[in-house]
Order: structure tokens, then sequence, then C-alpha cells
């Protein structure tokens, strides 16, 4: 198992990424190391993950349902159906109370408002993001997997370009994430500051999933039916 990627994984055993955040590895933007690899990065025993990993296996049943096993095409449509519309339904939210804490609250913390900075920039970048997916390299994905490929489309810069912008995200939730001691309100915070909170901590578990669903599943896929 320590030779195996952390990416390669969650993709077996979604469940295991629970693991993964307790200890605070990046099965995401960083799933292509190995576990031995990541373990040695973040300092941590990889014997006691091996042992949890192994615990979750024995105590928890397989998914009946794992996106990761779906094809090419449909894993495509269900990161739209499923990651694509929830960030299009919870960005909007989250972008309005984050405007909101930052101007009630930022001049008592001023970590606030550079939260609110920072969230938006991330929601431009993730509009585009999506759109350039949905767009432009999903339909190529699609007809790569017919058997028709776009002749010319250079998946290999494509995929590259998609992997520099989960990066990106990636940063941008760590730094929103460092500046709010884990997404952690103060005592006696006001609804719409835990609303924000809240809703930032489920943001990153769902990125974290989304991207780790096209690092590590459907851009491999890509690029080896690209090289048929």
């Amino acid at each position: 198992m320590l030779e195996r990627t952390v990416g390669e994984i969650v993709a077996e055993r979604p469940s295991q990424s629970r693991i993964f955040q307790s200890y605070g590895i990046d099965f995401c933007c960083q799933g292509s190391r190995t576990l031995a690899e990541a373990c040695e990065r973040k300092g941590i025993d990889a014997g006691l993950v091996v042992e949890d990993l192994e615990t979750e296996l024995q105590d928890k049943p397989a998914p009946e349902h794992n996106p990761a096993e779906l094809p090419p095409s449909e894993l495509a449509d269900y990161i739209v159906d499923t990651h694509h519309r929830y960030l299009r339904t919870e960005l909007p939210r989250l972008h309005t109370m984050a405007q909101r804490v930052a101007e009630v609250h930022g001049p008592g913390r001023p970590a606030l408002v550079e939260v609110a900075e920072i969230f938006e920039g991330m929601m431009i970048e993730l509009t585009h993001h999506m759109m350039k997916e949905e767009e432009v390299l999903f339909p190529a994905i699609r007809k790569a997997a017919s058997g028709d490929p776009a002749e010319g489309f250079p998946m290999e810069d494509a995929v590259a370009t998609m992997l520099e912008e989960h990066d990106e995200t990636g940063e941008a939730l760590g730094k929103m994430s460092e500046l709010t001691d884990g997404f952690v309100p103060p005592e006696g915070a006001c609804n719409t500051y835990r609303a924000l909170f809240a809703g930032l901590a489920e943001l990153r578990n769902d990125m974290h999933t989304h991207i780790h669903l096209e690092n590590s599943v459907l851009f491999p896929a890509a690029k080896k039916l690209a090289a048929v």
C-alpha cells in the first residue's frame, strides 16, 4: 500500500479520503504522490496511516456507487451534474455571505476581509475553469471515448492547464483555512458568520473530491484515450 499513490487509494475506496483528511494528507491536488512520500512530507508515521486504512477496509463495506469506476464520458457527465452544479449554487451564496461578514466584522478581524478577497478571486477563476471544461475539454474527452477523437486537439496541454488551475484553487482553499483556523468560528459569532464558515468547510470537502476525480481518474484516462 505504501507504494500506491494516494489518488489511487481514494479512487478505489472513496471513504478512505476521511483517513487522509484526518492526517492532513492532500489526496486531490497532490494525489500523484505515493502513500510513503505523502507521509514523509507530512512527518507522519506511515505505519499508523496504513493501520487506519486497513481498519477502515475491515469495518465498512465497499460503496455501492463509486464514480471513479465510471467510463470517462459518464464520469465527465457526473462531474458536471454533481460538482459543477454544486459550485454554481454555492459560490454565489457564499460570496454574498463572505462580503457581508467582511463588511460587518472585518474592522475587528482583518483576516475576514482577506478571506472575502481570496474567495472572490477563486470564484471568478472557478467559473472560467468550469466553462473551459464543459465547452472544450469534456467534449474532447467524449469524442475520444467514442473512438472519434478531435483531430489536433492538444489533450496533454489542456489537461496540464486544468491541473495548474486545480493547484491554484487548492492554494486558495488552504489560505482561507489558515486565516480562519480551519473554518472554526469564534465564540459568539453571528449566524451569518457561522453559516459562512460551515459553507466554506463544505466547499473545501466537495472540491477535494471534485479535484481528485479529475486529477487521479478522468484526466489520466483522457490522456490514454488521446494516445490511442
